[in-house]
């Protein structure tokens, strides 16, 4: 499946998820409704509970000053924190690597329904994967819950647009665009 974007290449699908995805764990959620913790129990990603033994990569972080778009694709390493939004603060994005921001989604999972930007480890992490057109990893993480294809519906239009973007400049243009539809 093809998200469009003729930028870059298609990459194959696979049994396998063949980019790395690394969470550092905090801890301080829920352990029945964290969907980190998912992802490690089906070998999708690999928690960690330092910054020292998180890889380096492109980390996800909100406080980012720059935009994750898919010049950001280093195809090979893709960080994630998970914690609580109630400590998500600037000072918990100690990791090493490329920080990243999402631009504007808006939340599928039960806690944050159409929330904006207000997304789960796994929301975040199948975006960027989306983002840098890895749509069948995408699908592949979301599938292991009940609300995952519902993130992509309702993401469709933007993740495929942050997706045809050739950086984050012009990722930052598209989610201007959502941002002034939702002051209007």
């Amino acid at each position: 499946m093809s998200t469009g974007n003729t930028q870059y290449q298609e990459h194959e699908p696979s049994a396998e998820l063949s980019y790395q995805l690394h969470i550092r764990y905090e801890g301080d959620d829920d352990p029945a409704k964290c969907t980190a913790r998912k992802l490690e129990r089906f070998d999708l990603a690999t928690l960690h509970d330092s910054d020292h033994a998180t890889p380096y990569g492109v980390v996800l972080n909100p406080h980012a000053d720059r935009a994750l778009s898919p010049a950001d694709d280093n195809g090979d390493t893709l960080v994630a924190l998970d914690c609580s939004w109630e400590s998500a603060g600037e000072a918990q994005f100690s990791l090493p690597g490329a920080h990243r921001a999402l631009p504007y989604l808006v939340a599928a999972n039960p806690i944050n329904f159409g929330q904006p930007m207000q997304l789960t480890t796994v929301e975040a992490i199948a975006a960027a994967l989306w983002i840098f057109d890895y749509p069948e990893y995408a699908r592949q993480i979301l599938a292991k819950f009940t609300w995952g294809e519902t993130f992509l519906e309702l993401n469709a239009e933007p993740l495929n647009r942050y997706a045809n973007c050739a950086d984050s400049a012009a990722v930052v243009a598209v989610q201007s665009e959502y941002l002034d539809r939702g002051e209007s």
